[in-house]
């Protein structure tokens, strides 16, 4: 669909969305605020907000595909070209990690090398986005912008032992190729849309993602709430629209057309959303805990008190005992980490000065964001019934200039290292320009008529020969290097350090090693008790008893925001404190030594080293299975030379811990 600036706003006014927000028969609109903001044509100007163009792809000589169309016309047009094609152990290696987060198997890079028929490729990829390691490895990236964790953060950092169930629905929805509207839609509003459904229920914990402060044990007073409420809106603005909406929660947006008043009408979507716990347990199982709960509690308080009055070695005696007792405390029963609508704590909503809650304004109603609505559209009152499914409606319209690009632009960064845009979370004024807009719409719009489904989306993408080429273009490298240095017109294909996870998975597979258990509740592993030590709680640190446990995918590991795994950190793992719209891909000495000297690359040198010695009988077949299984290919000349000497004077352990350290162990071409 074509649509003019203005067609766009008046076909927005026609759909769903102008239904949506209507007010309901009877209902007068609310009129706390003297008049709806104006939005001037300049301010309706910027390419984001413009309808998507149904722009067909360039006709280029040699280009079979559309995405190859659209790059080549560029390159072309600066006098460069695509990069010849990646070989085939580089292309299944990179491919494989993309889809999976996981090295290939030997036999299976070997299998696509001997594979001559024509739909070699189509067939490998089939099989990837077939696998459930392909939901494990692209709901990471979910994660990643959505700010999971399961700690709520600050001083006391409370467990939510519960909120595992929505990593599991997101790999899940990743699995099944959830079209992205129902995956939103369950998100925003399950609870609404089916409040007996046990997956939208978990879905919709997605409303409680951000950290949370905690007062006393007091989450009803005005500070908290206007928080809880901050982190609602916020991550709608970042994750699900691409812009900083949550600049406006002080003051009008500096640089982009988001009123003061559009954030606070964009929370009122949330102001009946409070935070519910379904328990799964029995209620005999549940008065069992509180009884038991409730004896333990009493009697920790009881020293406590004695505890006030005691100084010196008494007193640390004393501490020692409350721990035991506290320990002592039944585990949570298991319950779905949800958020439910209760129209009788609905918060009113004001504009805040400067944000604070102290500081009222006028109150206000619920609207999208005014720029891209129909001028005097009238907000809607905060009791309307399911505020949030009304959200998702809008977000989800198909004439949303912003949704569908902006879910599109995901997925390309993951691909290539660099959106089209390459701000995936700010499609603002600030934000880069998209280097490729035509593109951007003509995914978008393929995305939307294809229903909305990711596989579609990676297959068209990884068909591309712009995907396919190699990380080298040696004919273009001196002209594409001085005309383009950050390959933004994507003359050849993007080197890229694995991600932490991806890192970490690896060296297990490559071991030995790797759990590939499935879902379920996450793990927690051993840290240095240093790090322990620093937590509010340290007994809240309960490693999993099962060593096999600690071997499983990084996604399934326990995601603490006080006690970042260090391995993790020093690869650039994002904080889980604010969405990470991409990863940093930095180089500094605490790596090395991570790899070199630190206790899981010994321990996974050690594995690796028995796997070699198992499964090859002889240094130069220890050497071959070595490269292999890590780099994806057989050693050259020379690595093979500084391999076998290297053998002959030292340990397979030093040389397997050599081998963990190789940049094309680290490194995807």
């Amino acid at each position: 669909m074509t649509l003019s600036t203005s067609g766009f706003h008046r076909s927005i006014a026609c759909l769903t969305a102008f239904a949506m927000l209507a007010p309901a028969p009877g209902a007068a609109a609310s009129n706390t605020v003297a008049s709806l903001e104006k939005y001037t044509p300049v301010e309706r100007r910027h390419w984001a907000f413009q309808a998507r163009k149904a722009v067909p792809p360039p006709e280029v000589q040699g280009a079979a595909t559309a995405i190859d169309r659209f790059i080549v016309a560029k390159l072309s047009a600066e006098g460069l070209a695509l990069a010849p094609a990646a070989d085939r152990a580089t292309l299944i290696r990179r491919v494989t990690f993309d889809l999976h987060g996981l090295p290939p198997a030997p036999e299976e890079i070997d299998a696509f090398v001997r594979d001559r028929s024509a739909q070699a490729w189509e067939k490998v990829i089939d099989r990837l986005l077939a696998s459930p390691r392909y939901g494990e490895q692209w709901g990471r990236h979910w994660l990643d912008v959505v700010r999971f964790a399961e700690s709520d953060g600050f001083e006391y950092d409370t467990h939510r032992s519960d909120a595992w169930r929505y990593r599991d629905y997101v790999v899940h929805s990743f699995n099944s190729d959830k079209p992205y509207t129902d995956f939103i839609r369950e998100q925003l509003a399950g609870d609404e849309i089916n409040p007996k459904n046990e997956t939208f229920r978990i879905a919709s914990g997605f409303n409680r993602l951000g950290p949370l402060r905690k007062n006393a044990g007091n989450q009803e007073v005005a500070s908290s709430r206007n928080e809880v409420l901050t982190e609602m809106t916020n991550i709608v603005g970042a994750s699900l629209l691409g812009v900083t909406l949550g600049c406006a929660r002080c003051h009008d947006h500096k640089f982009d057309p988001i009123r003061h008043t559009d954030y606070y009408r964009m929370q009122g979507y949330f102001a009946a959303t409070h935070e519910q716990d379904i328990s799964l347990a029995s209620p005999e199982a549940q008065a069992e805990w509180k009884a038991t709960t409730e004896t333990i509690t009493k009697e920790m308080k009881a020293m406590q008190k004695q505890m006030a009055k005691m100084e010196g070695a008494e007193k640390e005696k004393m501490e020692q005992k409350v721990k035991e007792i506290e320990a002592k405390l039944p585990a949570p029963l298991p319950a779905l980490y949800s958020v439910a609508d209760n129209p009788e704590k609905t918060s009113p909503i004001h504009v805040l000065a400067r944000g604070d809650y102290a500081n009222k304004g006028a109150a206000v109603g619920m609207r999208p964001l005014g720029v891209l609505l129909p001028e005097g559209l009238p907000e809607l009152p905060l009791a309307t019934d399911k505020p949030r499914a009304k959200l998702a409606d809008w977000i989800l319209t198909a004439e949303n200039p912003l949704t569908a690009r902006v879910i599109v632009n995901r997925v390309w960064h993951s691909h290539f290292g660099r959106g089209i845009v390459a701000t995936p979370n700010d499609f603002g004024r600030m934000g880069q320009r998209p280097t490729h807009p035509e593109l951007l719409d003509y995914l978008a719009n393929q995305f939307v008529e294809g229903g909305w489904t990711f596989k579609k989306l990676h297959r068209e993408i990884l068909l591309s020969k712009v995907y396919q080429q190699g990380s080298a273009n040696p004919l273009m490298e001196k002209a594409a290097t001085a005309k383009d240095p950050d390959n933004k017109l994507l003359w050849r294909f993007t080197r890229r350090r694995l991600e932490a996870e991806e890192l970490r998975d690896a060296t297990l597979a490559v071991a030995g090693r790797l759990n590939t258990k499935a879902g379920g509740p996450s793990v927690i592993v051993p840290v240095d008790q240093e790090l322990i030590g620093l937590l509010y709680k340290p007994s809240q640190w309960a490693i999993a008893k099962d060593a096999t446990e600690h071997d499983r995918r990084s996604v399934y590991l326990f995601q603490k925001r006080n006690l970042r795994l260090p391995y993790m950190e020093v690869f650039d793992a994002p904080d889980t404190l604010i969405s990470c719209p991409k990863r940093e891909s930095s180089t500094h000495a605490p790596q090395a030594l991570e790899l070199l000297n630190g206790s899981f690359s010994n321990q996974m040198a050690v594995a690796l080293a028995g796997r070699l010695e198992k499964e090859a009988k002889t240094p130069a077949a220890r050497i071959d299975l070595a490269y292999r299984l890590a780099a994806g290919r057989l050693p050259t000349v020379k690595e093979r030379a500084i391999a076998q000497r290297y053998l002959a004077s030292g340990s397979t352990r030093e040389f397997a811990l050599a081998v963990l350290n190789l940049n094309s162990f680290l490194y995807v071409n």
